[in-house]
This record gives C-alpha cells, sequence and structure tokens, in this order.
C-alpha cells in the first residue's frame, strides 16, 4: 500500500492511496467465495460454479465492490495514520480505479485541524455578575418542597377545580373525522398547567366525575401538524377521577418532616446557602462561557464544512443515546417536535461549531501558555473515570490505549486552560 497526499486548501486534504494488484486479487477471491452460494449459473449448482465461469456470465466486475469494501477501510486507517495527518472528519471516499490485475486506487478527501492564530486571550473584560439570592428564590424553593410532601385525595363531593388533577378518557375530531394522536385513555392532566391546547382545561372546570363534556378548541396556527394547524376542534372527553392536594403549613414540623433542621429558620437559612452555591457555580460556567467567547471572537481559524458536518452528526448520535435512555427514539421525537431528520441537523450546526471554535482555541491557549498534564493528574483523572464507570481503576488503565491517553491528557489541558483565561478575564 502506498499514497499520497494533497492539499486542497482550507484545511481539507486528498489522500490518494493505492493498493497492490495482488492484494486487490485476494479481496476478489474473499468476494468470490463470500457470494457465490447467491449466484446463480446454469448447469452448476450454487455455490459450485468456478470464478471465472461467473466473471463471464455476470461480468468482470461482479465481485468488484464487495472487494473494494473489502480493502478501503484498512487501507484507509492505515494511510492516514502513516500520514500524520491531524484528521477530524470522516473520509469522502470515491473510487479511481478498480480493474482486475492492476493496482486498486481510490481517493479520501478529509478535514484536518485547523490553525488557530489567536487574538487577545489574558485579561479579557466581561461583565461583571453579582451573585444574589432573593426571599422570593427561598420561597418558590419552599414551595416547591411543599408540592412534593403535599397530601393527595380522591375528590367525590365537589366539581373540578383550578390545580386538581384529572384523569380522563379524550377523542377528538376535526371537521367530524377522528385525527392520528388525538386519542387517549385513563390520561392525566393538571387543570391550569396549560399543557393541552387553547381553553381545554378550563372547559373541565366545574365538571363531575362521570360527566361527559364536549369541549371546543381551536389549534394554534403554528403547530406542528400542519393538517391540524388554525383549525377548530372538538374533544369528547370523560371525567373519571378527580384528585386534590392539600399543601403542609409552613412551620417548624414541616422543618423537621423534610429536612435536618428542628427550625423552620435553620431550614430557609440552609436553602439560601444552597441556592447561593447553585448560583455562584452556574455565574462560575457563565463566566467561562462568556471569557471564550471573546477569545472566539479575537481568534483566526477556518473551520473545514466537513469538520463541522462531522461534529454535527456526533452531536446528533450524542443526542439520540439520551433519548433513548429516556425511552424515546429520534423517530417519536421527530413526531412531537415537528422536525425531520434534515431540520434537525441543521438545528444543530450552529452548536457543532460553536463546540469546535471552544475547544481549538483552548488547545490553542493550552500551547501559548505551555500547560502541561502531570501524571498525577492524569491518574486522578483515571480514578474520577473509573468510579463513573464502575470499573477497576486497574482495568480501566489497561483497556486505554496510548492514543486515547493522550486524549484525556488534551481533555485535561483543556480544562486547564479554561481555568487559566477565566482567572485572568476582567469583569468590569
Amino acid at each position: 500500500m502506498s499514497f499520497k497526499v494533497e492539499d486542497l486548501g482550507k484545511s481539507m486534504v486528498k489522500l490518494t492511496i493505492e493498493v497492490a494488484a495482488e492484494e486487490f486479487e485476494k479481496a476478489m477471491e474473499t468476494a468470490y467465495k463470500k457470494n457465490k452460494n447467491k449466484l446463480s449459473v446454469q448447469g452448476f449448482r450454487k455455490g459450485k460454479a468456478p470464478r471465472s465461469i461467473i466473471e463471464k456470465m455476470y461480468g468482470p466486475g461482479v465481485f468488484y465492490e464487495d472487494a473494494a469494501n473489502e480493502l478501503i477501510p484498512d487501507a484507509y486507517e492505515k494511510a492516514a495514520t502513516e500520514s500524520g495527518l491531524d484528521i477530524v472528519s470522516r473520509p469522502e471516499i470515491d473510487l479511481v480505479q478498480a480493474e482486475k490485475g492492476k493496482e486498486f486506487i481510490f481517493t479520501a478527501e478529509v478535514a484536518v485541524k485547523p490553525e488557530v492564530t489567536l487574538g487577545e486571550y489574558k485579561g479579557v473584560e466581561i461583565d461583571k455578575t453579582e451573585v444574589t439570592v432573593s426571599d422570593d428564590e427561598i420561597d418558590a424553593e419552599l414551595n416547591r418542597v411543599r408540592e412534593q410532601n403535599a397530601r393527595i385525595f380522591s375528590v367525590d363531593d365537589r366539581p373540578v377545580a383550578d390545580g386538581d388533577e384529572v384523569v380522563i378518557d379524550f377523542e377528538g375530531f376535526v371537521d367530524g373525522a377522528p385525527f392520528a394522536g388525538g386519542k387517549g385513555e385513563e390520561y392525566k392532566l393538571v387543570i391550569g398547567s396549560h399543557s393541552f391546547i387553547d381553553t381545554f382545561e378550563e372547559q373541565l372546570i366545574g365538571k363531575n366525575v362521570g360527566d361527559e363534556v364536549d369541549v371546543n378548541v381551536t389549534f394554534p396556527t403554528d403547530y406542528h401538524a400542519e393538517e391540524l394547524a388554525g383549525k377548530p376542534a372538538l374533544f369528547k372527553v370523560k371525567i373519571k377521577v378527580i384528585t386534590a392536594k392539600e399543601l403542609p403549613e409552613l412551620d417548624d414540623e414541616f422543618a423537621v418532616d423534610v429536612s435536618e433542621f428542628d427550625t423552620l429558620a435553620e431550614y430557609k437559612e440552609d436553602i439560601k446557602k444552597n441556592l447561593l452555591e447553585k448560583k455562584e457555580k452556574e455565574a462560575k460556567y457563565a463566566k467561562e462561557d462568556a471569557v471564550v467567547d471573546k477569545i472566539i471572537e479575537a481568534a483566526t481559524m477556518e473551520i473545514p464544512d466537513a469538520m463541522v458536518a462531522t461534529q454535527t452528526r456526533q452531536m446528533a448520535d450524542e443526542y439520540a443515546q439520551r433519548l433513548q435512555m429516556q425511552g424515546l427514539s429520534l423517530e417519536q421525537y421527530f413526531k412531537f417536535t415537528g422536525m425531520n431528520a434534515n431540520s434537525f441537523m441543521e438545528n444543530l450546526k450552529p452548536q457543532a461549531l460553536k463546540r469546535i471554535q471552544c475547544r481549538l482555541v483552548l488547545e490553542a491557549v493550552a500551547k501559548a501558555e505551555n500547560i502541561e498534564v502531570s501524571e498525577e493528574e492524569l491518574d486522578k483523572e483515571f480514578d474520577t473515570m473509573a468510579q463513573n464507570y464502575r470499573m477497576e481503576k486497574e482495568k480501566l488503565v489497561e483497556l486505554v490505549g496510548d492514543k486515547e491517553k493522550e486524549q484525556i491528557k488534551m481533555d485535561i489541558a483543556v480544562q486547564k486552560a479554561v481555568d487559566f483565561v477565566r482567572d485572568a478575564a476582567k469583569e468590569k
């Protein structure tokens, strides 16, 4: 295998990779053995026809595609490694030559990590953020805890009121016909939550358990299902259960029940302390984001489209995995949001570009400031990783290769660069 590298400009290069004719012949033979049982040749039982007969009958290129698929991954990986290029995108493969008895040739266009010219990055000026906790915020947290500890009970001696939770069966109709997604059974709905369209919830107020109610609403003009947008609809609703909740009194007894404190005053002070810590952490992250944004603004770099596309696909895969952990598929997500694969990817592109820019400038800062990672820092990171993955540290270290170890060290260096530029920033 041999290759040559051509600079295409704008951080794009083309690898032209040649594989020896002998290797192409071996791949052809592998392809023949893989496919011979699938091809029918008159006069031969399936799987018994010689390769030469099959090639004569189906054409000399009958096995080219499978042979190419056999050769390309390993040949590309080897060329990419030997080239020493810092490749940051998936390869765009183009077949140049696939012919019996000749070298197999293909090209791979890839993006390489772009050069970054830093502007101002030390002492960047940003707006100062004051961190305080108001009485209203403390009260909101107290009410949240009260809601969690509310007593829930069934109601059968009065009609639905604002704030109640009802269990309903419903079916929706537009122009007299039922529509997809418009039917539900044993559905729990909090009155006043505005989770249903228009005045749906308000029209259930004053109704009793067992009542069958006609609810008239109009879909919003920007509703995600175009066939329903702006149209009036009738929902036939049956109220099956009404439940209400009783909030506990805000007193010392409440504090004892929900916390480790003996008085409400002590509990409120602890809430204030925790809220302050949370807001200080958020302010720290906001400061880091503001500083890095300024550094990106001052830097010069040319991000190739292929790099953004690769990052976007990676973020889409991460998002799909998070949805899967919640029991949702991407297809279901698209249905709920009215998006499709193209619009989803387009929405991710700006975030992908920002992620790339952040990483590149922080790597450049780490290099400019000669930020190094000690073995102790790397060891500490392995401790954290082992805990997160619930693995023995020694086993984890064994599984991590040299390339992955260098990537982990760079991740640590990037975080140290974040700390450096944040601490050097000036607040005004």
